[in-house]
């Protein structure tokens, strides 16, 4: 699936990202030069703490835009995905086999992924172990705690 620098995003996913990237560059980074100014317009400098926080400021606006233009430059969007079986963009529907409880999930890019969404990482454990299985296969999972076997009960 691409070389490792690849970022997997849905359609939203890269729209959120340019909107970020926009917002930064063209809201965050002026202001930001303005609060420098007016921080130096106060006089000494070397106890300045609104200058120095500004140009803390500013070093972590540079380092973003810099990450999300990266990102930018290597994603790959998640596109209508196949539910034959499952890979990144799916949404996959599971049972636990030890206890019968069920659980569903958007497998996503590792930008994207939020467990209070259940958006999980195609680099996390169970969206390894669900990778090209089909609806009734049932999959280990190898995790830090241990393994355990899901089976999948649908592919959306």
């Amino acid at each position: 699936m691409g070389n490792k620098n690849t970022v997997y995003l849905t359609q939203e996913g890269l729209e959120e990202l340019k909107k970020e990237l926009d917002d930064l560059i063209n809201v965050q980074r002026p202001e930001n030069i303005q609060a420098i100014k007016e921080a130096r317009s106060l006089g000494d400098l070397s106890e300045n703490a609104e200058y120095d926080a500004a140009r803390n400021e500013q070093a972590q606006i540079e380092s973003r835009i810099k990450q999300l233009e990266k990102m930018l430059e290597n994603v790959s969007i998640i596109a209508e995905v196949s539910t034959d079986k499952v890979s990144i963009g799916n949404t996959v529907s599971i049972k636990y086999v030890d206890d019968d409880e069920e659980d569903e999930y958007k497998i996503v890019g590792s930008q994207e992924a939020d467990p209070f969404e259940a958006k999980i990482s195609n680099e996390s454990p169970i969206a390894q172990a669900l990778f090209d299985h089909k609806v009734g296969d049932v999959v280990t999972v190898e995790s830090p705690n241990g393994s355990y076997d899901i089976e999948i009960t649908e592919i959306k």
